[in-house]
């Protein structure tokens, strides 16, 4: 009798522990970080991935030949991350957050032109090997769209505008690894506008998490090469996720932009055009966004229809 209460209270306590454990419930410890055991696409921490990839900004590493670099300053942490593939000499992304403590400028692009950068503040990625990025200069500007159109520009994708909190983090964005290259139609003109407008949306948001990159990972979304061989994205894309607690879903909402990257001036169309929900932006890049959600949130503010998007972000 006393082996079977012996074992009773032993299933009991098991079934106990393994339930505790299946429900646990989304935690955020003030950096994007989060804790979801139920959640079975998050980014796994090792020995191999930096810590920062738990964090919600982050998609679900491709790994491989593929390295996460992360750039950050000592006063606010994490400037921003890229995911570099070293067989395909490109960045797959660049992502960060933003909230109010960096949220504030303290700097301008136009001050590089008072230091001994001479205006140009571009340079090589001490972290990645130099033979990997393309040339500071002249690599992008002498090569041209399908080797007759406009010549490219090199296209930040974190933008310089949104780690202008110190001079430190506004450098790191000029590294050749967060550069992609882009036809002044597409960079100064519709792509500067989506930038705007995510810039925008962060007042209004506790946090906005962003994740933007440009295709490269299959010939059909590559539009070319530069003269030195590196990739032309066929297609430029942002998902974003804004987190405010009195939102449903709790509390987050996200939407994507799709554009096609061509030679010609698109900003007229508005960037409403160009809006899709992250599960179709997903079928386009291959890239699982906000995998580190808990999956019931992460399916809801996915799915959500292009025109439930567009409203409930005021496009």
């Amino acid at each position: 009798m006393r082996k079977i209460h012996f074992f009773i209270s032993l299933f009991a306590t098991t079934l106990f522990l393994v339930s505790c454990g299946s429900n646990e419930s989304i935690t955020d410890d003030g950096n994007g970080s989060t804790s979801d055991i139920t959640n079975v696409n998050k980014n796994t921490i090792s020995s191999s991935q930096p810590k920062e990839i738990s964090r919600l900004e982050f998609p679900r590493v491709k790994g491989g030949t593929s390295e996460v670099i992360v750039h950050s300053t000592s006063a606010y942490g994490m400037t921003y991350a890229s995911e570099w593939d070293h067989t395909l000499r490109s960045q797959r992304w660049s992502c960060f957050e933003v909230y109010k403590s960096n949220n504030v400028k303290n700097w301008s692009r136009s001050n590089w032109r008072q230091t001994s950068w001479g205006g140009d503040p571009f340079q090589k990625d001490p972290a990645v090997p130099q033979s990997e990025q393309p040339n500071v200069t002249g690599e992008f500007s002498g090569s041209y769209y399908k080797g007759i159109g406009s010549f490219y520009e090199r296209g930040h994708i974190c933008a310089s505008e949104d780690r202008v909190y110190s001079k430190d983090a506004n450098e790191q964005t000029f590294y050749m690894t967060n550069m992609q290259p882009q036809v002044g139609n597409l960079n100064e003109k519709i792509w500067s506008d989506m930038e705007a407008k995510v810039r925008g949306w962060a007042s209004s948001a506790d946090t906005l998490y962003v994740c933007k990159g440009g295709t490269i990972d299959s010939d059909d979304k590559i539009v070319d090469q530069t003269k030195s061989g590196f990739i032309v994205p066929r297609y430029f894309f942002m998902a974003v996720l804004a987190k405010n607690s009195d939102q449903a879903n709790g509390g987050y909402k996200a939407m994507g932009f799709w554009i096609e990257h061509l030679d010609v001036d698109q900003r007229s169309k508005g960037v409403a055009n160009f809006v899709v929900n992250i599960d179709d932006l997903e079928q386009k890049t291959g890239i699982d966004f906000f995998c580190n959600l808990p999956d019931d949130i992460e399916n809801k503010v996915e799915s959500l229809s292009v025109d439930k998007v567009k409203t409930a972000w005021g496009l």
